[in-house]
């Protein structure tokens, strides 16, 4: 069998050519291609506890699952949450791998370079920037970290940094924008070295910044460790990814990585959110050499906003910041959309760029796929798809499509399976505090069966009585379409942009938009 140890919270299906690390080159078949780079120009300077072998080998691409070693590669054995890269040493060595390393000791026999390090994510990372040769030196790096928000943040970033001829590149949820092409996500946070060469690819494609979400997987595994950011963005903290991390305080310190330079380097400016109680605990860990900027809709920051209005789709303030104030009209319904937009403009004037020229290019703004998209196919009621999969995330979305909404509020939603089970309830007593009713459907069950989910979201909550539970997600958005009359809305809540549905053994083809058209033009989706 051959196995892999680093592809937790990602597809199995995610890119061959991303898995290889050769996405800057582009290329497709690494078979013939070797670099000049050596293992003792790429490990020349770093932490290493063993270095058993040849140091002269050259190196062809950088790899960290076994399934992918082609020959001339530098294996690195991940200890994953499922599988331990060491259980399959022999199958990268059968390969063609010219070394292995490991933060286990060397094996007694080993017929190829074995190199020992204390870290082995820290060691991919190192080793990547210097295997890529420091894109992030060409480039205005920013991250957005935070539980809600940082896709729209991101794409809010790099609609405003763009110019005319000059790209601007993208890594997070939905796409990956590379400066030459576009790819779609497999992973929030790429591995190291997938996300060195997609840096590569941007510089060398004439981007100037690049724009990313940073999870608190990617901070947690060392992902970004080594990189440079110029701007940085803390937006919130609600419960999520329990499962892995453990304690809400424990996912608070893996965010908090970005700004103390735990990843291996400071940013130069740390954009803060004042509304969430976190930012004035994260402040106080900001070593001072970063310059901080807040922003918040409640009162005042160095961001905020004055006279608000929120419309059915659009919100109208005054904006005011260091230099002045200005009016606004953002395109984008919501309150959340008033904070995201706040945040993207303190990052763009950290980078140093004019607000009143931002204002006008967010007037422009087409909004971001799957956040409170409009599904319009000439129905009489109102339909969003959004990516909503927190209590927080609900709570918000529903109480803002209640107050644009005259009629009632219907919810399609789900919970993922073999994530953190805590959070199932509150997700459900959060829909049904805000929603006159509620299809309670599949999400990406993944290995757990639909009932058993249900049975988690049930537990303590009270209001059941407006919720009906439909274990197909495409029966559940029809009964809810079918319900809707003029004046209503519906949210179909939890999967926005994603395109499939995940299940123990495979993934199907799923587009919340697409089957909420079809039904509403009277057919079903083959």
């Amino acid at each position: 069998m051959i196995g892999f140890g680093n592809l937790e919270n990602s597809l199995s299906w995610a890119p061959l050519s991303m898995a290889m690390g050769l996405i800057a080159a582009g290329r497709s078949d690494p078979q013939d291609v070797m670099t000049g780079k050596t293992l003792k120009k790429l490990f020349k300077g770093m932490q290493v506890t063993a270095f058993r072998g040849e140091g002269k080998a050259r190196v062809s691409c950088l790899i960290s699952d076994s399934r992918r070693v082609v020959r001339g590669a530098v294996f690195f054995a991940v200890e994953g949450l499922h599988k331990d890269g060491n259980a399959f040493l022999e199958e990268a060595i059968d390969r063609g791998a010219v070394a292995v390393v490991s933060s286990a000791k060397p094996p007694v026999l080993c017929p190829i370079t074995y190199i020992q390090v204390p870290d082995v994510r820290r060691a991919l990372a190192d080793v990547s920037r210097i295997f890529f040769e420091a894109p992030d030196e060409a480039l205005n790096v920013v991250g957005i970290t935070g539980t809600n928000g940082k896709t729209t943040v991101s794409m809010l970033v790099q609609a405003l940094l763009a110019e005319e001829s000059v790209p601007v590149g993208l890594i997070g949820t939905v796409r990956y924008d590379l400066g030459g092409r576009t790819l779609p996500s497999y992973r929030t946070t790429p591995e190291s070295v997938d996300l060195f060469a997609m840096l590569s690819q941007m510089r060398d494609a004439g981007c100037k910044e690049a724009v990313m979400e940073v999870s608190s997987h990617g901070l947690e595994q060392s992902r970004v460790y080594g990189l440079n950011f110029e701007a940085v963005a803390f937006l919130n903290l609600t419960q999520d990814h329990i499962d892995y991390h453990g304690t809400m305080e424990a996912y608070f310190e893996a965010k908090a990585r970005l700004f103390n330079g735990k990843v291996g380097n400071l940013p130069k400016v740390a954009i803060l959110n004042l509304d969430d109680p976190k930012s004035l605990e994260l402040q106080a860990i900001i070593p001072s050499k970063v310059k901080v900027r807040t922003f918040s809709i409640k009162g005042p920051a160095d961001f905020y906003v004055r006279d608000l209005q929120l419309l059915p789709a659009s919100s109208v303030f005054t904006l005011m910041y260091p230099e002045g104030e200005v009016e606004m009209n953002l395109p984008l319904p919501g309150l959340f959309n008033v904070e995201n937009s706040l945040a993207a403009i303190a990052l763009c004037h950290g980078l140093g760029r004019d607000v009143k020229g931002l204002v006008q290019k967010l007037g422009l703004f087409k909004g971001v796929p799957g956040r409170m998209e409009r599904v319009n196919a000439g129905q009489a009621y109102n339909v969003f798809v959004d990516y909503a999969h927190t209590d927080d995330a609900l709570r918000q979305a529903l109480a803002m499509l209640r107050c644009v909404t005259p009629g009632k509020v219907y919810t399609v939603f789900g919970c993922g399976g073999d994530r953190d089970r805590s959070k199932r309830p509150q997700m459900m007593q959060a829909v049904l505090d805000n929603a006159d009713q509620a299809w309670v459907t599949a999400d990406n069950p993944r290995s757990e069966k639909v009932e058993a989910i249900f049975e988690d979201m049930k537990q303590g909550v009270a209001g059941l009585e407006k919720a009906t539970f439909v274990t197909d997600r495409r029966e559940a958005i029809g009964l809810a379409l079918k319900a809707a009359q003029p004046g209503d809305c519906v949210l179909i809540a939890g999967k926005g942009h994603e395109a499939y549905q995940e299940f123990a053994d495979t993934v199907v083809p799923f587009d919340d938009v697409r089957v909420a058209k079809d039904w509403i033009f009277g057919g079903v989706v083959a």
